[in-house]
């Protein structure tokens, strides 16, 4: 044989030697990854198999790894095991909501006591620091429960991804719900400079300066919400939180007609028809008995002894 065709042999040989070694190196990544969930699959299941059904909350919670960890014993497949810790989070608190069973609105689930949703949130965008759903979730369920733990997940959202104008709105948010106006604003204001965000976000930067506090910021705030929200449960939550806004503007069109009725005749009301004809002229919907409808669609409840309007029973509006 040349010593060329021995040459070509030889790196042909060497070629199928190192794609064997490849491919048996795929197989091990894909049996350690498989077996890793499997086992944290198998872990849940215990879990949940010894979890005290008399006391849902106090007594369970979840372990968890530490986001490093996760992502190095997930080696290549970071967004499988972020989809995995994801679908986790959502599974635990829906648990929570299952064994609670009483009011609760998504942007106050305080009650639940779920601690653990932000580490979970955690270990979903450290492994896949893209995952848009995480924050977004993290940042309407979060502040109620841990403001801290939903600040930092959404800021470490934006060091990973500086151009995404919709976590600025959802850090906006979170700052605006505290009550810290100023730094919403900021919030906004660095979102405005991203490649693509909308005019509103400058907007919306300058009103929380000056209104931060108002009711037409809340509007607003709630309306964009509904606009970008990928979740359903977060764009129920928007349309839940402008139905309450509309209901509160109503119930003050209706204190102003009562009182109104009382300057004149020295009373309260005994019904609704007394006063039908001033509600009307507040563009109030009414019922065919002449009671004013809340945005849900039931009617209101006039108290006659204190001239005070209150939600009926049944109403969907919430109370606070």
């Amino acid at each position: 044989m040349s010593p060329s065709g021995a040459t070509a042999e030889s790196f042909t040989s060497s070629r199928a030697a190192s794609a064997r070694r490849e491919r048996a190196r795929d197989v091990l990544l894909v049996l350690v990854a498989a077996a890793g969930l499997a086992a944290s699959f198998g872990l849940a299941r215990w879990l949940d198999a010894r979890r005290p059904a008399d006391d849902p909350f106090a007594s369970y919670e979840e372990l968890y790894l530490k986001p490093e960890t996760a992502r190095r014993m997930s080696l290549a497949f970071n967004g499988l095991a972020a989809d995995w810790y994801w679908l986790r989070s959502l599974q635990y608190v829906g648990r929570k909501v299952g064994a609670y069973g009483g009011d609760f609105s998504l942007d106050d689930m305080r009650a639940l006591n779920i601690r653990n949703l932000g580490p979970l949130l955690e270990q979903t965008t450290a492994l896949d620091p893209q995952f848009m759903a995480a924050y977004e979730f993290g940042a309407v369920v979060l502040p109620s429960i841990d403001r801290d733990a939903a600040v930092r997940l959404v800021e470490r959202g934006i060091r990973e991804n500086p151009e995404q104008w919709r976590l600025y709105h959802h850090l906006g948010y979170i700052h605006w719900q505290a009550g810290r106006f100023q730094a919403a604003s900021e919030a906004y204001e660095a979102g405005a400079r991203q490649p693509g965000a909308p005019e509103w976000m400058h907007v919306m930067a300058a009103r929380m300066s000056e209104q931060g506090g108002s009711r037409a910021v809340a509007r607003e705030m709630y309306r964009r919400m509904y606009e970008g929200a990928a979740d359903e449960q977060v764009r129920t939550l928007a349309v839940t939180r402008l139905a309450q806004l509309e209901s509160l503007e109503e119930r003050e069109r209706i204190r102003q007609a009562l009182s109104d009725f009382r300057a004149r005749a020295g009373r309260c009301p005994a019904d609704w028809r007394e006063v039908a004809p001033l509600l009307r002229n507040s563009k109030l919907r009414l019922s065919a008995a002449g009671a004013p409808l809340d945005p849900s669609g039931v009617p209101y409840v006039l108290d006659a002894a204190t001239c005070e309007v209150n939600l009926g029973e049944g109403s969907k509006i919430p109370e606070k």
